[in-house]
C-alpha cells in the first residue's frame, strides 16, 4: 500500500463470463465505458493468456502508424500474435475502415473506448455482424464488496458499504484507497480529466465554463425533471448548445438521462427527460456535497446506476396530476414500478405507487430502501416487495451471485 493506495490489486469483474463466451463468437470485441473504470486492467487481465500487443492511442506516434497506413500497423503489432488490443480507439480518424480490414484478414482484437462516439455510424457502418459491444461500468456493489473481501454481511454492515460506494462511488481506484480526502481528490482529479479530454476533445466543444456550469448545475439538481428552455436562460446557453452538451455528457458516461413511462398520454407527462450520474461519488464531487447520511435524490440515483450497470433501463412515471413513481421497468413483458425510499415500513405505500398499480395492475411492485424494513404486502392482485438493493437486483434477475449472499 503506498500513500493509502492498495497497487497490484485486481477485483475480478462481473463482466468476465460474458466477455468470455462471446470472444469465442467474434473476432472483435468493443469494451466500453468511462474513463477509469476497468477496461484497461481487465483486458490486461484477460490476454495473459494469449500472445498478444497492447496499443494505447494517447500516443501519437500509434496513432500516426494506425491512421496513416494500416498494414503497416498490422506488420508490426499483429504478426505472430494471436490478439491485438488497441485501447481508446476513439481518437483515431477512419478507424471503422480500418478495423474492419484487421478483421477481414482474420486478426483477433480487443478495442476500447471512454466514449459511445466508437458506436457512432460512421465507425459501427463498417463492422456489423463483425463486432460485439461490452459496456464496462465502475465498480457494481458486488463487485464493491468484492474488493473488501466481503461475501456475506448483515444488514448494518451492508448499509455501512452502500453508504461508502454511495459517496464515494466505484472508480476503482477511488474504491482501492482509504483516506476519505485521497478519494476526494482522486474524484475530482478525474472529472476534470473527464470534462476536457472525453467531453470537450471528442466532441469539439471549445467553451468549458459552459460545459463546467452545466456540470455543476445537474449536480446541484441532481435527479429533476429537466427543462431546457430554463437551463438555456439560466445558464445563458442556446438550445441547441444545451442539447449538444447534454449528448456529449451522456455519451462519455457521466450522465444519463431517463425518459418516461406512459401509455395514456392525455394524462402523463411525456418528453421531459430525468437527468442524473452514472457514477454518485463524481456526483458528489461536482456538487461538493459529501454527507454523512444521503438525501432520497442520491439513493435514487445510487440505485438507478445500480441497474443501469445491471443492463437494465428504468425510466419514470408522472401524471400531469404529479402521482409520480421513480423507477420503472419493463422486463418479460411485465411491468415492475419501483419506489425508492430512504427508510420504509412493510404494509405502507405512497399513494402514487398505489395510483399507479390501481391504473396498470401489475403483478409486482417493489420498494427499495436504505435502511428500512423488508416485507411484502398486497394490493389487489399486485406482491409488493420492501427489500434492500441486493434484493431489488435479485428480484429483477439482474444482480450477480455475490450477492446471493447477503441478509
Amino acid at each position: 500500500m503506498v500513500d493509502g493506495i492498495y497497487l497490484h490489486v485486481y477485483i475480478e469483474r462481473d463482466i468476465k463470463k460474458r466477455f468470455h463466451k462471446i470472444f469465442s463468437s467474434y473476432n472483435l470485441i468493443a469494451l466500453v465505458g468511462a474513463r477509469q473504470a476497468g477496461k484497461t486492467t481487465f483486458l490486461k487481465q484477460q490476454m495473459k493468456r494469449m500472445s498478444s500487443s497492447y496499443v494505447l492511442f494517447d500516443d501519437p506516434d500509434a496513432r500516426k502508424l494506425f491512421e496513416a497506413d494500416i498494414k503497416k500497423f498490422e506488420l508490426q503489432y499483429a504478426e505472430g500474435r494471436e490478439l491485438m488490443v488497441l485501447d481508446e480507439i476513439q481518437y483515431c480518424e477512419d478507424a471503422g475502415i480500418k478495423l474492419k480490414y484487421l478483421v477481414d484478414m482474420d486478426r483477433k482484437l480487443w478495442i476500447t473506448s471512454s466514449s459511445e462516439i466508437l458506436m457512432e455510424k460512421d465507425i459501427l457502418s463498417y463492422l456489423v455482424g463483425r463486432v460485439s459491444i461490452v459496456k464496462l461500468y465502475p465498480f457494481t456493489l458486488s463487485e464493491f464488496l468484492r474488493a473488501r473481501g466481503q461475501k456475506a454481511v448483515e444488514a448494518d454492515m451492508l448499509a455501512r458499504n452502500i453508504w461508502e460506494h454511495m459517496t464515494y462511488g466505484g472508480y476503482p481506484k477511488v474504491v482501492l484507497t482509504k483516506d476519505p480526502e485521497m478519494k476526494r481528490t482522486i474524484l475530482s482529479d478525474l472529472y476534470v480529466t473527464m470534462l476536457l479530454k472525453d467531453v470537450a476533445r471528442t466532441f469539439s466543444i471549445e467553451d468549458i465554463n459552459a460545459l463546467e456550469s452545466l456540470a455543476k448545475y445537474l449536480a446541484v439538481t441532481n435527479g429533476a425533471l429537466i427543462s431546457y428552455e430554463h437551463v438555456s436562460k439560466a445558464l445563458g446557453i442556446s438550445f441547441p448548445t444545451l442539447k449538444k452538451y447534454l449528448n456529449a455528457m451522456e455519451k462519455s458516461y457521466l450522465i444519463t438521462m431517463v425518459t418516461p413511462f406512459f401509455k395514456n398520454k392525455s394524462k402523463e407527462i411525456s418528453k421531459q427527460p430525468k437527468v442524473y450520474f452514472m457514477d454518485t461519488g463524481l456526483r458528489n464531487v461536482i456538487a461538493d456535497r459529501f454527507e454523512s447520511e444521503p438525501d432520497g435524490l442520491l439513493f435514487e440515483n445510487y440505485v438507478l446506476s445500480e441497474m443501469i450497470k445491471s443492463g437494465l433501463k428504468p425510466k419514470y412515471w408522472r401524471t400531469k396530476t404529479k402521482a409520480e413513481v421513480d423507477l420503472i421497468v419493463e422486463k418479460n413483458d411485465m411491468i415492475i414500478p419501483i419506489e425508492v425510499k430512504l427508510r420504509s415500513e412493510p404494509n405502507k405505500i405512497e399513494r402514487s405507487l398505489r395510483s399507479f398499480i390501481d391504473s396498470y395492475k401489475p403483478k409486482k411492485a417493489i420498494v427499495v430502501t436504505y435502511k428500512g424494513k423488508t416485507g411484502e404486502m398486497r394490493v389487489g392482485s399486485c406482491k409488493v416487495v420492501f427489500t434492500d438493493v441486493p434484493g431489488l437486483l435479485r428480484i429483477l434477475g439482474s444482480g450477480s451471485p455475490t450477492l446471493s449472499n447477503l441478509v
